[in-house]
């Protein structure tokens, strides 16, 4: 019978990886409680009008890229390709944005039906970091800062920030008039998906990676010169703070973000260290969203960050994580021993937490359970047999070493594995 694969694009994290994970996730976690940011769960499950409504119907997401599916109901259902969309229908649903801002982050998988390639999955991880409720550039920031400080956390270098105005509704209203014009003056140069979006979501051509339209894009109007007194004033302050605060950055006029609700500051965080995938790091803010969605008119900005490419980030250069083998290696021979061998597991383990033990299983001879041992590269090999059960003492042997063993009286083995192994590690 053939063996079932996992689906294209959606991969396995292998036991070697997750520490490298688990060092992320548990670095964003602490930045994210520094700034007074609260963990959110949404589903993973949405009804499809949600990113229909927010994500827009003109974006490559919605048209070609979501799992969207009928439940048992009839009701069109979706694997959120994102997760801002989620953040703000819960603020929403449960009345968490009368009279107060809201500083939410949430951590989870996201699934787009994209060509995979290295950096790019069809189910993919992101963390998402949501400020709803709160209008001036301190709040953009304030994110931007909350970022920087997580690639300091994680020790990576060479990123570089890039930020961009798109301005209010009105302003993209009226640019993207002069900007469908300028492109359909150029209509000949543009490829297949520069076409199709010209007449879909026009700003998104802006971000085109095809190196032919280069020159012609370079040379087409800037939203930035389009904007009005209050969004050059926010977008100028932000400016100002972040320069303040020792953060680096370029303004790119050519930044746009593929999703329609973004307005005012938009940002990217960018590597040149992994190929086409160099952004690993994305948001802005989406001050009509909320509204869109059905609650009351509120800024709000955000980012979501890549967590595959952030590990490839943290991989380079790095010697592969080492998953943390057990500390021991209980073996127990004979009826009686196997019978008392758990109970004396968990009374170590009460003893000492962040003990590492495994507790042999299955049948086979005291050989073929030392080899297990051997196997399990554990520092010690605890061995209970009929002579140790009648002497309440248990046999304890280096594995790492020269193989040194010595017997324990059972009432000094807590004390004597705090001494030879390091609980801790």
């Amino acid at each position: 019978m053939k063996a079932i694969q996992a689906i294209r694009g959606m991969k396995d994290i292998p036991p070697a990886e997750t520490p490298v994970w688990r060092r992320l996730e548990d670095a964003a976690r602490d930045v994210l409680a520094g700034y007074g940011y609260h963990e959110l769960r949404p589903p993973i499950v949405e009804k499809t009008e949600l990113f229909r409504r927010s994500v827009g119907e003109g974006t490559d997401i919605v048209e070609k890229e979501m799992y969207t599916f009928a439940d048992r109901n009839g009701e069109s259902l979706t694997l959120r390709p994102e997760c801002t969309a989620s953040c703000v229908r819960a603020a929403i649903e449960h009345s968490w944005l009368r009279g107060r801002g809201q500083r939410l982050w949430h951590i989870g998988p996201m699934f787009r039906y994209e060509k995979p390639q290295k950096g790019r999955y069809r189910q993919f991880h992101q963390l998402d970091v949501e400020a709803l409720g709160f209008p001036g550039p301190d709040i953009d920031a304030e994110l931007i800062l909350l970022g920087a400080r997580l690639w300091g956390r994680l020790g990576l270098q060479g990123l570089r920030l890039e930020i961009n105005s798109l301005g209010s509704r009105e302003i993209q209203q009226a640019y993207r008039s002069r900007l469908v014009e300028y492109l359909s003056s150029h209509a000949e140069e543009l490829d297949e998906d520069s076409q199709r979006r010209l007449g879909t979501n026009p700003l998104r051509v802006l971000d085109s990676k095809n190196p032919r339209l280069r020159g012609m894009l370079e040379a087409a109007p800037q939203i930035i010169d389009h904007l009005d007194d209050q969004s050059r004033g926010h977008f100028e302050q932000l400016q100002a703070m972040l320069s303040a605060s020792g953060i680096g950055f370029r303004v790119n006029p050519r930044l746009v973000r593929g999703l329609d609700y973004y307005t005012g500051t938009v940002f990217e965080w960018i590597t040149d260290d992994l190929g086409a995938q160099g952004a690993v790091c994305g948001g802005g803010r989406y001050d009509g969203l909320v509204e869109e969605i059905g609650g009351p008119p509120t800024p709000a900005t955000g980012f979501a960050v890549g967590l595959e490419r952030v590990v490839a980030l943290m991989q380079i250069g790095e010697a592969p994580s080492d998953p943390g083998g057990p500390h021991a290696y209980l073996l127990a021979v004979g009826e009686a021993a196997e019978r008392a061998a758990h109970s004396l597991a968990e009374q170590l383990r009460d003893a000492l937490p962040g003990l590492r033990l495994i507790v042999d299983a299955g049948p086979g001879n005291f050989k073929r359970k030392m080899k297990s041992a051997d196997r399990s590269q554990a520092e010690l090999a605890l061995i209970l047999g009929e002579d140790e059960m009648r002497d309440q003492r248990i046999s304890c042997k280096s594995m790492r070493d020269t193989g040194s063993q010595q017997t324990v009286v059972r009432s000094e083995l807590i004390e004597t594995l705090a001494e030879r192994i390091n609980v801790g590690a």
